[in-house]
């Protein structure tokens, strides 16, 4: 199965298991299929579990319009874009930091990685008891857990703490449990367990693009020690894959962004939307942003570009063109945009050629796939230890090789506080609607005072994380604890 994951029917059994249960509903005779029914009838289950999990990174409620709102829009990077009266049901909350525990983003970003991460359980507690080879079970158990550290990454960076679920959930006090927040330095520490594990596979993949590696591990677990400030443990492991000689930069940046710079050298890991059997993409993904209305319209016009973001770009910079889609221009494929969009700027990131490039199943399942972690990251997240651990020079020079690339000339100080600042700007331009810059202003402990500076009325004590939806703290009847200002 060459350059494709397919996800089988096995979602619907793991589905099946991943009900909220009452103990009238335990008590029923079974009237459907069992897991244990549908591993005797095939060789496949192990890939069916592992690819049913994967199967949850294209929902619309992970990757696509709650995600971008919590991780671009809320930020100073865009806007809700989209017509003035249009909501995106609460893409206005989140750009006006009006947001609360039942504004709809957080239910949908919430339930559906805590949908992938039981699938995950599953997987791992299931494909311990099948009849496999040492190594076979040991690699789809890796997968497994690669996976659940990405689910686990994304709450924890959202929400703060939230429930620690490591396991199939059984008893009564298990289940009870499921509803009792974990500190977030112990979420921390599962996230960076299950990369440890997954750094027993493949270094890359060369077939079945998309699937976790060692390599997307360790970026991982560079990126999960920044987070924490541990940044001897981030330069090392930003120094295995600099050193490893497998990654460059893309000589041109526009074409990362392309179908030719899908699976490129520049790419540590990104979600495969080209698969056949079926064709599979992230649902919603570059209709909910593309240019809307006129006579050139081909989306919702969400998630546009704020002027402040425009200006954060050097003259010559050629990332600002390859970002930035501006109403009027002429795109890369020749396709016209009209000069009276609602908006003046789109994201160009998102952007899917119907005329140059292989398209998918219609606006909501284009095959644009999403780069999740790539190299230039990594030489950023290099300069930034380099940088914090002292050694402010050698971090100049790995953020000149991403300067370099986009056409600027080598940023030069011996202030610790000077470099710093310009590998927090260069992680803005390069990165941006990559969906890291809320929780980079964040991390970086100056979120405020940037929101502020933008206009939005961002609360100190509360803002640094969003709340936890209130749905999930009904159904824990008081055991989930919300965050602090909601």
């Amino acid at each position: 199965m060459k350059s494709t994951i397919k996800f089988a029917s096995f979602a619907s059994v793991l589905a099946l298991t991943s009900v909220s249960c009452k103990k009238n509903f335990l008590d029923e005779p079974p009237r459907v299929q069992t897991v244990n029914d549908y591993f005797s009838t095939t060789n496949q289950a192990a890939r069916e579990m592992v690819n049913a999990i994967y199967n949850k990174l294209y929902a619309w409620e992970t990757h696509s319009f709650s995600w971008m709102g919590m991780t671009e829009i809320a930020s100073d990077n865009s806007e809700k874009g989209s017509d003035p009266g249009d909501t995106g049901a609460d893409k206005d909350q989140l750009d006006g930091y009006f947001f609360s525990p039942t504004s709809i983003s957080f239910g949908e970003v919430w339930n559906s990685n805590f949908e992938g991460i039981a699938r995950a359980n599953k997987a791992i507690e299931y494909i311990g008891k099948l009849d496999l080879p040492s190594a076979e079970k040991d690699r789809w158990i890796a997968e497994s857990r690669f996976l659940r550290g990405y689910f686990y990454f994304n709450l924890v960076r959202s929400f703060g703490g939230v429930p620690k679920i490591d396991k199939v959930p059984l008893t009564e006090e298990e289940i009870s449990n499921t509803y009792v927040r974990a500190s977030a330095d112990e979420i921390w520490d599962l996230i960076e367990s299950d990369f440890q594990v997954a750094l027993s596979l493949p270094s890359t993949q060369l077939v079945d693009l998309g699937r976790g590696t060692s390599d997307a591990a360790r970026a991982f677990l560079a990126k999960s020690a920044l987070y924490r400030k541990n940044w001897s443990s981030t330069l090392a492991y930003c120094d295995d894959l600099i050193n490893s000689g497998r990654y460059e930069l893309m000589a041109d940046y526009s074409h990362i962004w392309r179908e030719i710079g899908e699976f490129s050298k520049e790419s540590i890991w990104e979600i495969n939307c080209k698969g056949t059997d079926p064709q599979k993409g992230i649902i919603g993904y570059f209709v909910v942003q593309a240019p809307r209305s006129g006579a050139r319209g081909l989306g919702w016009g969400f998630n546009t570009p704020s002027l402040d973001l425009v200006n954060a770009y050097e003259p010559g910079d050629v990332r600002k063109d390859a970002t930035i889609i501006t109403s009027g221009q002429s795109l890369w494929d020749g396709w016209e945009t009209d000069p009276n969009h609602p908006n003046k700027y789109y994201n160009y990131k998102a952007y899917v050629s119907r005329i140059a490039e292989s398209w998918g199943k219609g606006d909501n399942e284009t095959t644009k796939n999403l780069r999740v972690i790539r190299y230039a990251e990594v030489l950023l997240m290099a300069a930034e230890a380099e940088n914090e651990l002292g050694n402010s020079s050698k971090a100049c020079d790995y953020l000149n090789i991403v300067r370099k690339r986009a056409g600027l000339s080598d940023f030069t100080s011996s202030d610790q506080s000077a470099v710093r600042e310009a590998i927090w700007k260069e992680r803005r331009v390069e990165l941006a609607f990559e969906h890291d810059r809320t929780f980079d202003l964040r991390r970086q402990g100056r979120i405020g005072q940037v929101m502020r500076a933008h206009g939005k009325p961002f609360v100190d004590g509360k803002h640094e994380l969003f709340p936890i939806p209130q749905r999930q703290i009904d159904l824990g009847e008081g055991k989930l604890i919300q965050n602090p200002g909601y």
